[in-house]
């Protein structure tokens, strides 16, 4: 079956079952274009949130089709390919988030939403790399703990000199595989472009770039900038939607090396499968699910910049 029968195929499916299709920036092209909203972490969330489906399908990591379970307790979270996870999110568990609270026992827990929903349910908190230093200056403790990923955490600390922030030692590998030799070969390389980063780089990486954005970010300084040419410090799924938006633009991305799998695990065939049967089915334990709320709840209620 070709590709545009089989979409049109799930376009009808989604249909039927009251459902509405999600997928990340970093998903494939052919389930971007499938899907009912591509966007990051956060706005997904949102999505999610408010959405009048009967059935959410998630198309990106796991971590995010629990926060749509979190926030969407009444709807069916349907979740192409389970073992569709996140390293980042496997670098830490509630026993070393204990510690933490342990050793800082004044500072509220700040957890990036690239978690579990168990992290989620031992933290205050939660943000995303578009909200991360809001959410942080929403806080009025001088001592901080974030966690999982120690750049994003270093990233958001340069905005800060009244609050010191502890964070946990996890990273994203495909943004930390970046490295300062990567960025200035391809600036030699592309000598007009734009080098645009995502906050959960290496600080190293950080000082070398134009602008500093989420996802969604890159993709609004890509179409609002009057530049004609953009290197792109992110995974590499996010060159396809760059491009779609700004067709007259050039990307370029930062290494080849950013690629992350574990997007690329959902395919056409899965989708299609999981609408049919509505399955696998994600779920949270409801306990844990009231605790993991009202920490993504209060990160819904802080603006990103």
């Amino acid at each position: 079956m070709d590709v545009k029968h089989l979409q049109q195929e799930i376009r009808e499916l989604a249909r039927e079952k009251k459902a509405i299709i999600l997928a990340h920036n970093y998903q494939p092209p052919e389930i971007q274009e499938v899907a009912d909203l591509v966007a990051d972490s956060l706005e997904l969330s949102l999505k999610a949130s408010q959405t009048e489906a009967e059935v959410v399908v998630f198309c990106g990591v796991r971590f995010m089709a629990e926060t749509a379970a979190i926030v969407c307790p009444d709807k069916l979270v349907v979740f192409p390919r389970l073992e569709a996870g996140c390293e980042m999110a496997d670098m830490i568990s509630v026993e070393d988030v204990e510690a933490l609270k342990a050793r800082y026992p004044r500072a509220p827990v700040v957890t990036y939403v690239n978690s579990y929903a168990e992290i989620k349910a031992v933290s205050d908190i939660c943000c995303t790399s578009a909200n991360s230093v809001n959410v942080v200056k929403s806080l009025e403790a001088d001592e901080i703990i974030f966690l999982p990923d120690m750049n994003l955490a270093r990233y958001t600390q340069r905005f800060f000199k009244d609050k010191k922030i502890h964070y946990h030692d996890g990273f994203c590998p495909f943004h930390d595989v970046l490295t300062v030799e990567d960025v200035n070969q391809a600036k030699e390389a592309h000598p007009e472009a734009v080098f645009m980063a995502h906050p959960e780089c290496r600080p190293e990486v950080i000082d070398l770039a134009d602008a500093v954005r989420s996802t969604s970010g890159m993709l609004r300084f890509a179409k609002e900038s009057p530049a004609r040419e953009f290197i792109v410090g992110t995974e590499v799924g996010l060159l396809y939607p760059l491009k779609k938006q700004n067709p007259d633009k050039e990307f370029y991305p930062a290494s080849e090396k950013m690629l992350c799998k574990a997007m690329k695990l959902i395919s056409l065939e899965d989708l299609k499968r999981s609408l049919e049967t509505l399955s696998p089915v994600v779920t949270v334990p409801e306990d844990i699910r009231r605790k993991a709320y009202q920490a993504v709840a209060r990160m819904l209620e802080i603006p990103r910049n």
